[in-house]
């Protein structure tokens, strides 16, 4: 069995017990904590679902996101996982999620294995509760952009994300206009905060040690590549 294949069987043990909502909030803006504080869950939140990709490329452990265009949206130039709300052609999130990464960058369903899911994140201000499936495909996906929905694909090894380096402050220009320090991941330029960087958190809690083990990484080694 190579690495690869190691890690992924090792991956499905790992989700079966998940680190939770103290896992995703060590990487929540300082504003989500006041609206978690200020109000509870909404009875009937709106679905959705996104897909984490894992994928070998050049020996290497790839992990996929994608930049959202400038508009007029929520969202508008945010860094997220492919996915979306729950449409009603779809039986489960699961299919949610690789009918969206099929539409935002064209990821074949049929070319993904899900392995499981991470816990659900709630978004107080859209009143969404985000679903997060854990995939793999065994080769490098022909990624094709959605111009309408994707403005950049970003391709990143897994050990650049673990990198304690990766992990940083930022001053955001939040949604009612202020400038917010935020925790952040900072990757090749991009910044991910917000509700990526806390299922990020999460899926990087579960996937550490093991990553470390099977691939003989450490700190050390991370910092060298950086250089």
């Amino acid at each position: 069995m190579n690495k690869f294949e190691l890690f992924k069987e090792k991956l499905k043990i790992s989700l079966q017990t998940l680190p939770g909502l103290e896992a995703q909030l060590k990487m929540a803006p300082i504003t989500r904590l006041e609206e978690l504080k200020k109000m509870a869950q909404k009875a009937n939140p709106r679905k959705s679902a996104v897909l984490i990709l894992f994928y070998p490329y050049k020996e290497k452990l790839m992990l996929v996101l994608m930049k959202r265009p400038i508009d007029n949206t929520v969202h508008s130039g945010q860094v997220s996982f492919p996915g979306g709300k729950l449409e009603k052609d779809d039986k489960t999130l699961a299919d949610t999620a690789l009918r969206e990464a099929n539409e935002e960058m064209g990821i074949r369903p049929e070319k993904v294995e899900l392995l499981g899911n991470l816990s659900k994140l709630y978004i107080p201000p859209s009143n969404f509760e985000v679903h997060s499936y854990v995939g793999f495909t065994n080769e490098r996906p022909d990624f094709i952009a959605n111009k309408d929905e994707v403005d950049k694909i970003i391709e990143t090894e897994v050990d650049v994300l673990l990198h304690p380096h990766t992990f940083t402050n930022k001053d955001i220009q939040h949604r009612t206009g202020k400038l917010v320090n935020v925790p952040c991941y900072y990757i090749d330029g991009n910044t991910i905060w917000g509700a990526t960087a806390m299922i990020i958190s999460e899926l990087t809690m579960v996937i550490e040690k093991q990553y470390h083990e099977i691939y003989e990484v450490n700190n050390v080694d991370l910092k060298r590549t950086r250089e």
